[in-house]
């Protein structure tokens, strides 16, 4: 994919703010959160409205108008449980700059989020997992493959199915960090694309610790494979780490303003 993806993660109905301006259609907050965002290097932004059972198909039409009119048509990752809001907002999606993430499927109930992305030429976020955290990386080889074979047999490109390798929390899971990062590497080398939550991993841990621990297991990632993350880019100590990734796998060329660019 070469130059590593940031997704931000800050437009999220869980937020009472945004939550209230979701709500009253109100672009002030919301705009204010975009801008942000993109000014810190945001090469996606996801819109989350949660489960938006009532008016679902309005509030993410309206949110991908008001971004995309705003921010010179930046793509976006639609993220809610109503089907019917993400094809909403895809009919109303300006490709200019990028297709559509739909974030996302996995390989039980919601394997027909492949299908939405297949009928609408779009990318995919897959969890690699059927219900519930998967056992070991022989799940998540086999969850997969399942969801890429079901992909593919509805005529997806490959590049267009990005699979998420569950980023557990290390309190808890700490056992477990060094398995994913071997599936990271695994995807890439057979050539696929991956994308996690990163700041899954520090849940839990002291807030001024879950910067350290997240840039620390972000480069770690980046060096497996990583492709992608949905994240805080407001997070400096992160941003830096991935720009400072990108210049050392070559996938950005050095110049002693790199962290500006």
């Amino acid at each position: 994919m070469g130059k590593f993806i940031v997704i931000g993660e800050r437009i999220h109905c869980i937020s009472p703010a945004i939550r209230e301006a979701m709500a009253n259609r109100d672009p002030e907050p919301i705009l204010k959160r975009a801008k942000e965002q993109v000014e810190a290097g945001a090469t996606y932004l996801d819109v989350n409205i949660g489960p938006a059972a009532k008016d679902g198909e309005d509030l993410m039409q309206w949110a991908v108008k008001l971004l995309q009119e705003n921010f010179d048509n930046i793509p976006l990752s639609l993220d809610t449980a109503n089907k019917a809001a993400i094809e909403a907002g895809i009919r109303v999606f300006n490709r200019a700059k990028g297709k559509p993430i739909i974030n996302s499927a996995d390989a039980g109930a919601r394997i027909s989020y492949i299908d939405l992305a297949a009928a609408n030429d779009a990318i995919v976020i897959s969890l690699c997992s059927k219900s519930g955290v998967p056992a070991n990386n022989d799940e998540r080889t086999a969850y997969c493959q399942e969801m890429l074979e079901h992909g593919l047999s509805l005529g997806m490109s490959e590049q267009d199915l990005w699979f998420d390798p569950l980023c557990l929390v290390i309190k808890g899971m700490q056992e477990k960090q060094v398995e994913m990062l071997d599936f990271i590497r695994q995807l890439k080398d057979m050539g696929l694309n991956s994308v996690c939550g990163i700041s899954n991993i520090s849940n839990g841990m002291p807030k001024e610790v879950r910067p350290i621990i997240d840039a620390t297991e972000m480069a770690m990632a980046i060096y497996a494979g990583l492709s992608a993350a949905i994240l805080n880019p407001i997070d400096r100590r992160m941003m830096e780490t991935i720009k400072s990734a990108d210049v050392i796998l070559n996938n950005t060329l050095f110049a002693d303003s790199f962290l500006e660019i």
